[in-house]
């Protein structure tokens, strides 16, 4: 049975990726606001043969990290996997007018947070077994969006983390990333219309948008391939090619 953390884990990815890991694992899954649907995971997952622990933290103040831990500590002294997918572009802001409120909530729940989930979970990972950590980034990083380059830069920010890590982890503890194209998801919900969502999928080689299982099924496949180190996956239909 795995151990496994999951940040964001109520809605979208982190639930698809908890439903796809759930079978015979131990998972500790991360929520903020979305108390209800995190329960009503927490049923789904039992049926699927998980053990499941839900814990609810506001993840961009650095108390409430260490105070996760604390509870965290108290269930569990290792972890085999982290998974890094708690994020978001908060809201779309013209570079010409960034507003520095705005920059800091960008990078602390897309950066900060996720640095020091990472940092804490370390003493954990280090007891589990062939541990690894998957964080999920962005094709904003490198491919750019109107409104959104301060998010597209904090994901390039755990893109560098990521290959940093992974020189200073190795041998014991391996570490890759996931970089999503458009996926369809609460994410969107706020920051996105529904025109320019047909109009992503029309400009994808697919001609469609990516769904939750898309990128579970890749943090899966990082987390079985043990021979993956300090890589970044693009799942994104062709949108962007390196």
């Amino acid at each position: 049975m795995a151990k496994i953390l999951i940040t964001g884990a109520s809605t979208g990815i982190g639930a698809e990726t908890s439903r796809l890991l759930a079978e015979n694992n131990e998972l500790f899954l991360v929520y903020n606001r979305s108390e209800e649907k995190a329960k009503q995971l927490e049923a789904e997952l039992g049926d699927l043969g998980a053990k499941v622990h839900l814990l609810q933290a506001d993840i961009t103040s650095e108390i409430a990290c260490i105070e996760l831990f604390r509870q965290i500590g108290e269930l569990t002294d290792s972890l085999d996997v982290l998974v890094n997918n708690a994020g978001g572009l908060v809201r779309r802001q013209a570079a010409d007018a960034l507003d520095w409120q705005l920059m800091q909530e960008i990078f602390n729940l897309n950066v900060f947070s996720l640095f020091k989930i990472t940092s804490l979970a370390l003493p954990f990972l280090r007891k589990g077994e062939k541990p690894s950590i998957v964080n999920i980034t962005s094709i904003a990083s490198r491919h750019g969006a109107p409104g959104a380059t301060i998010y597209g830069a904090a994901k390039g920010s755990v893109d560098t983390f990521t290959r940093g890590l992974c020189k200073e982890l190795a041998p014991e503890i391996r570490i890759n990333s996931v970089s999503p194209g458009v996926i369809v998801t609460p994410f969107h919900d706020k920051v996105s219309t529904p025109e320019q969502m047909v109009a992503w999928a029309e400009g994808n080689p697919l001609k469609r948008n990516g769904t939750p299982n898309n990128i579970a099924t890749a943090i899966k496949f990082l987390i079985e391939n043990d021979f993956i180190n300090g890589e970044s996956i693009d799942v994104n239909g062709g949108l962007l090619m390196r």
